[in-house]
C-alpha cells in the first residue's frame, strides 16, 4: 500500500540539483583575490557551504578584516557564479529521472535554496527543469539562512504541506540540519559521506539514481 503522507519532495539547489559548489568556491576564490586574500576549496567547505551569499560575504569581511560594504562582495560573487553556471552547468546524476518520478507519482515539488533569485533562474534556465517545480524558495527572501529551518518550512507552507509530509534533499552538514529542524524526512548526498554528522540524516546516497530506488522501496 502506497504511502500517501509523505506526498512532497523539496530539493535543495548548489551541490543536489546541479554540480555548482565548485562554482561557488571559484567564484569565492577569485573574488577574494582581489582583495590579495588567497583562499583554498577547503576554506570555502569549512566556513561558507550551504550558506546564504549575505552570510557568506559577512563570514569573508570578518575573517580577513575586509574594508568594503559586504553588498559589493555579494554582487560579485553572484555575478561570477552566475557565469561560471552558463557556461558549465550540468545536471546531477539522476535529476531528471528523479524528477519524472516524483511528477508521475503526483508529489508536489519545491525547492529551498540558500541561493540568490539570480542563481536560481540561472540554473532553471540552464537545465531547462522550471516547469517542475511548484514552489521556488529562496533563503534570500527569510530573517535566517540556513541551518535556520525557516526557508524549508516556507516552502512547506506555500505548498500547502505539513512539514511531516515533505522529504527534503540536501548535501550539506548545514542544509542537513535545517531540514532536520523543519521536522522534514531529510536524505543527503554528500559530498564527504565519512563525515559522521550525516548520519542524523533518514538515509545517505551516492545518487539521485538511489534516491529514486529509495522511494520506490519505501513506497512514497
Amino acid at each position: 500500500m502506497k504511502d500517501t503522507n509523505k506526498n512532497t519532495f523539496i530539493f535543495d539547489m548548489d551541490g543536489v540539483i546541479i554540480d555548482s559548489e565548485s562554482f561557488w568556491r571559484q567564484a569565492q576564490k577569485e573574488v577574494l583575490c582581489k582583495w590579495n586574500i588567497t583562499i583554498t576549496e577547503e576554506d570555502c567547505i569549512q566556513h561558507t557551504m550551504g550558506k546564504r551569499i549575505d552570510d557568506i560575504a559577512l563570514i569573508w569581511c570578518s575573517l580577513f578584516d575586509l574594508k568594503t560594504d559586504p553588498k559589493s562582495l555579494e554582487k560579485d560573487i553572484i555575478k561570477s557564479v552566475v557565469s561560471l553556471i552558463n557556461e558549465n552547468g550540468k545536471a546531477k546524476k539522476g535529476l531528471y529521472e528523479l524528477l519524472d518520478y516524483l511528477k508521475t507519482n503526483n508529489f508536489k515539488i519545491g525547492l529551498a535554496t540558500s541561493s540568490s533569485l539570480p542563481i536560481i533562474h540561472s540554473v532553471f534556465k540552464k537545465l531547462a527543469i522550471e516547469s517542475y517545480f511548484n514552489v521556488v524558495c529562496s533563503a534570500d527572501e527569510e530573517v535566517y539562512g540556513k541551518p535556520h529551518p525557516a526557508v524549508y518550512l516556507k516552502a512547506a507552507e506555500l505548498l500547502k504541506a505539513k512539514p511531516a509530509n515533505c522529504i527534503v534533499l540536501e548535501d550539506s552538514i548545514t542544509g542537513l540540519i535545517s531540514g532536520k529542524a523543519a521536522s522534514m524526512h531529510t536524505l543527503v548526498i554528500p559530498e564527504e559521506k565519512t563525515d559522521p554528522r550525516f548520519l542524523i540524516s533518514n538515509g545517505i546516497f551516492s545518487s539521485m539514481l538511489e534516491v529514486v530506488d529509495y522511494l520506490r522501496t519505501k513506497n512514497f
